[in-house]
């Protein structure tokens, strides 16, 4: 059994193209940022290329700020495990806003488990647009 360790990185995190889960396609990269405007179906994650960990086990998982149920009890993270399929695998992790767009400003973060050891990570802040024309308002006044 071999012992090389798994070689995970992120090749694109920001907003992408709508996911189709029932296509095999992976979503187009659109813009590299952290910063997601929280606008109904944007899709925003991160990509990640996974060398020589083929048949393991991985585990994803995404914290959302917290974001009420119909019941307004908070939702739990969203996770769940995935096997490996070959020892060079596109792997992506993202999600979507839904409405109402107002709760679900914060920061969601994103994680990627093999063995049980975070390999792989991003945290993106949601807000809304009028928290965006604020932020570019703050660091052009300081000449940026």
């Amino acid at each position: 059994m071999s012992k090389l360790n798994a070689d995970v990185t992120i090749l694109q995190a920001g907003i992408f193209s709508q996911w189709d889960e029932d296509s095999d396609a992976l979503p187009k990269f659109i813009k590299a940022t952290v910063h997601v405007p929280a606008e109904i179906d944007i899709e925003f994650g991160f990509l990640a290329q996974i060398k020589k960990a083929k048949n393991q086990k991985l585990r994803y998982c995404i914290y959302h700020p917290d974001i009420p149920d119909d019941n307004d009890n908070i939702r739990p993270p969203f996770d769940g495990e995935v096997f490996i399929e070959s020892n060079d695998w596109k792997f992506y992790l993202g999600d979507t806003i839904w409405a109402p767009e107002h709760n679900k400003t914060g920061k969601w973060r994103m994680t990627l488990e093999l063995k049980g050891k975070v390999v792989a990570e991003k945290t993106f802040n949601v807000h809304l647009r009028d928290d965006e024309s604020q932020i570019s308002a703050f660091w052009k006044r300081r000449g940026f």
